[in-house]
């Protein structure tokens, strides 16, 4: 299988939604790693590493977000592997 790593930039109605904490169960539940924290223009930044696969399914959650989240836009920058979470957490 092969690796992935992305940092994810989402846009629109996505804080005071449980963004967040959906975002580290839904990871949690495909088994990738990395973080997720709220920034301070309203914007919800993410990076994770995982199989692609699993990543992707990721990318994909983060367009429609958790029941209640309006999500605009999302932007997806790929990073090199680098294999240094051991969770995933809220920051």
């Amino acid at each position: 299988m092969r690796k992935k790593r992305v940092y994810i930039l989402v846009e629109g109605k996505v804080q005071g939604i449980f963004f967040r904490a959906t975002a580290r169960d839904v990871a949690r539940f495909l088994g990738v790693k990395g973080w997720v924290k709220n920034r301070w223009d309203g914007k919800v930044e993410l990076t994770v590493e995982g199989e692609e696969e699993a990543v992707d399914k990721m990318i994909q959650w983060c367009h429609s977000g958790p029941a209640g989240a309006l999500v605009t836009t999302v932007e997806v920058e790929p990073q090199p592997w680098k294999g240094e979470f051991t969770n995933f957490s809220i920051l």
